[in-house]
């Protein structure tokens, strides 16, 4: 039956987040380790940030200094290469900023070149792919100083992220408190959307959908889920400092629901996150119903690729966040939560409401 689906998705998500997370673990049991070793050599305590956070946070030997690091990489999603370079790009950023950190002292590229493209195609689409994730570094106030390109059969793209921080320059994600707000700064559907612009060539796939979307939706859909996700986070990272927030991590790959459990993981407090609001991009949600459990987008499973931030902010001062962010970006935030008293654990109420992005249509604007 469609609900027996749906619980066995639900727990395969479940399984497969518990099973990276015990291998996490592992790693973090060595890492702690070395760091018991290196804060005794220091004379100092170290703050063992890293594993299961959206960025690794190592104590430098030098006054007080951090390097606070980060990598990913992914395949192609989009199918304009430069654009493709840019969300990879931003993508590996996000995770800086959802420490609150907003300069990247250097870059590195990854790049898998494949093997099943011809001479012409790699001629054409690789530079293309290069200069996008260039542009969207230098729109970072930051430069791609070297990397690793490897030819094998898949096509990939991804980076490190790099800078050396004070203290104050980062935000350790576990200070959320009860009656704190979430604040989420984009949109979530970008999978959803990505896959319905594929549909558009795949008449059994476009058929089980355009009852409720037409072909102008989707491509609209595609065009605000690719300006989204080459969006750098960088204006949202450096409010988070001017409104006080309490922790952040970045909605990817394990959807919004998936992330902020692992936020709530990580708090010092006894607290949970419970989420009402769910701002989709204009269609998605409709798209999603249509296909049964195949996206779990309502339920926040859906992957997102360079999502937005997920902010912890006192409930006093994320209304004013939203409206600087507006203000500065050009592009809305939501309170999409709240935080309670808890277990560590996070959830979507059994009917969200969903917010259409943009509210209306605008002709000849994307937003």
């Amino acid at each position: 039956t469609e609900f027996s689906i749906h619980l066995f998705i639900d727990s395969c998500i479940i399984i497969c987040l518990e099973v990276l997370n015990k291998l996490l673990e592992g790693i973090q049991q060595d890492d702690n380790n070395a760091q018991d070793e290196h804060a005794h050599f220091m004379h100092m305590a170290i703050p063992r940030i890293g594993i299961g956070m959206d960025s690794s946070v190592t104590p430098l030997r030098h006054g007080g200094l951090s390097l606070v690091q980060t990598t990913d990489f992914f395949y192609p999603l989009v199918d304009d290469p430069y654009m493709m370079g840019k969300i990879a790009c931003a993508n590996v950023l996000s995770d800086l900023y959802a420490m609150g950190v907003t300069e990247c002292d250097n870059m590195l590229m990854l790049l898998g070149v494949s093997t099943k493209m011809t001479e012409k195609e790699r001629d054409v689409v690789v530079p293309l792919i290069m200069r996008g994730f260039k542009d969207s570094a230098l729109e970072a106030g930051t430069t791609v100083t070297g990397g690793q390109t490897v030819v094998n059969p898949w096509c990939t793209i991804g980076g490190v992220a790099s800078t050396v921080c004070q203290p104050n320059e980062y935000i350790v994600p576990d200070n959320a408190v009860v009656g704190d707000v979430l604040v989420l700064t984009k949109p979530l559907g970008t999978q959803v959307a990505v896959n319905a612009h594929q549909w558009l060539d795949q008449p059994e796939r476009w058929n089980r959908i355009k009852l409720v979307v037409s072909e102008d939706d989707v491509r609209k859909a595609y065009q605000r889920s690719m300006d989204s996700m080459a969006r750098l986070n960088r204006i949202a990272a450096r409010l988070m400092h001017k409104y006080n927030a309490h922790g952040a991590t970045d909605v990817t790959g394990f959807g919004l629901l998936g992330h902020a459990q692992n936020l709530a993981r990580h708090q010092k407090n006894e607290v949970s996150f419970v989420i009402h609001n769910l701002p989709v991009i204009a269609k998605m949600a409709a798209v999603a119903k249509a296909c049964g459990n195949m996206f779990q987008l309502l339920q926040g499973h859906s992957a997102e690729t360079s999502g937005g931030l997920l902010i912890c902010l006192p409930r006093e001062q994320a209304a004013a966040y939203c409206k600087d962010i507006e203000k500065q970006e050009g592009y809305q935030a939501w309170i999409i939560g709240i935080v309670e008293k808890g277990n560590r654990t996070a959830r979507i109420i059994d009917k969200p409401r969903v917010i259409e992005v943009p509210a209306k249509e605008k002709d000849g604007e994307l937003w």
